[in-house]
C-alpha cells in the first residue's frame, strides 16, 4: 500500500491546536506525519506555509515547543513523526542535543530541505546513532550525480520534489521522471511532494511513487477556517479524501 504523509506547522494556530490537528490527520488516514518547525526564512515554503510559520513565531513557538508537539502526537497516534526543519534552528539548538531530544520525544527523524548532503555528516552521525532517519530532497533539476548523493545520504525515504519552486497547491502534479531516476540508484521508497491538494492528484502521484506528501493544502484548510475547531474538521475531511486517493488499489491494465 502507498503512504500518505501529512504536514502541518507546529504552533499554528497555537501549539495545542497544532497537536490536535496532527492527531486528527493520523486518525483520518495519514500514515506518516511531518511537523514543521517554524522559521523566519523558509526558502522552500510557499505562501500558506509561510503564513502559518509567521503566525506560529508570533505566538512565541520555539524549538522546544515543536519537540513537545512531537512527543504528544507520537504518543497519541503511533505513526512515524518527522520534523521538517531548516538547518539553522537545529544548529542553534545543538546538533547532539536536538537529536537526543527528538529521539526521547519519540520522533522518527527529520526532513532537511536546506542542508546540503556534502555538509550533512555531523547530523547524519548524530541521527544514525539514535535511530533517527535523515530525509533529503531531490529536485527535477538535480543532476544524476546529485540524485545519487541525495539517495545515498537519505534514510527512511527519499523526498522527490514534483516541480521546481516553493511549496503550494497546483493544478497538475508531475515528478514521474525524477522518481524513476531516484529508483535507479536506491531501494529506498520515493515519496513525492509539492503541489498535491486533492484525492484525485494523490491517486495520480501514487500511481508512480511510493508515497504522497501533502502540506500546503492542509495548512490552507486551517488558514481559511474561522476557528481552530472548524479548521481541524476541515483537515479531517481533506485527509480522508487524500487517503482514499493514495491508498486506492490501482486497476491493472
Amino acid at each position: 500500500m502507498k503512504t500518505l504523509v501529512g504536514y502541518l506547522t507546529a504552533g499554528f494556530p497555537t501549539v495545542d491546536d497544532s497537536a490536535r490537528a496532527l492527531i486528527a490527520m493520523a486518525e483520518s488516514g495519514c500514515d506518516v506525519l511531518e511537523i514543521g518547525l517554524p522559521y523566519t526564512d523558509p526558502v522552500m515554503d510557499g505562501p500558506a506555509i509561510q503564513a502559518a510559520s509567521t503566525a506560529a513565531l508570533r505566538n512565541g513557538t520555539r524549538t522546544e515547543d515543536v519537540l513537545r508537539v512531537v512527543e504528544r502526537v507520537a504518543a497519541r497516534t503511533g505513526v512515524p513523526v518527522l520534523v521538517m526543519t531548516y538547518w539553522n534552528p537545529v544548529e542553534q539548538y545543538g546538533i547532539e542535543r536536538f537529536a537526543d531530544r527528538l529521539h526521547d520525544a519519540g520522533g522518527a527523524g527529520c526532513v532537511l530541505p536546506d542542508l546540503p548532503v556534502q555538509h550533512s555528516q555531523p547530523w547524519r552521525q548524530a541521527a544514525g546513532s539514535r535511530g533517527l532517519d535523515s530525509v533529503f530532497i531531490a529536485a527535477p533539476s538535480s543532476t544524476d550525480r546529485r540524485v545519487r548523493e541525495i539517495a545515498e545520504a537519505s534514510t527512511g525515504f527519499v523526498y522527490a520534489a514534483s516541480t521546481l519552486g516553493v511549496t503550494g497547491m497546483r493544478s497538475g502534479v508531475g515528478g514521474s521522471d525524477l522518481v524513476a531516476r531516484i529508483r535507479a540508484v536506491t531501494e529506498l521508497p520515493v515519496y513525492v511532494g509539492l503541489g498535491v491538494s486533492s484525492g484525485k492528484q494523490a491517486k495520480e502521484v501514487a500511481s508512480f511513487a511510493d508515497g504522497v506528501i501533502v502540506g500546503s493544502a492542509i495548512v490552507r484548510r486551517m488558514l481559511d477556517a474561522p476557528d481552530a475547531d472548524t479548521g481541524i474538521e476541515s483537515v479531517r475531511e481533506l485527509c480522508r479524501e487524500l487517503a482514499t486517493g493514495t491508498h486506492q488499489l490501482l486497476s491493472r491494465t
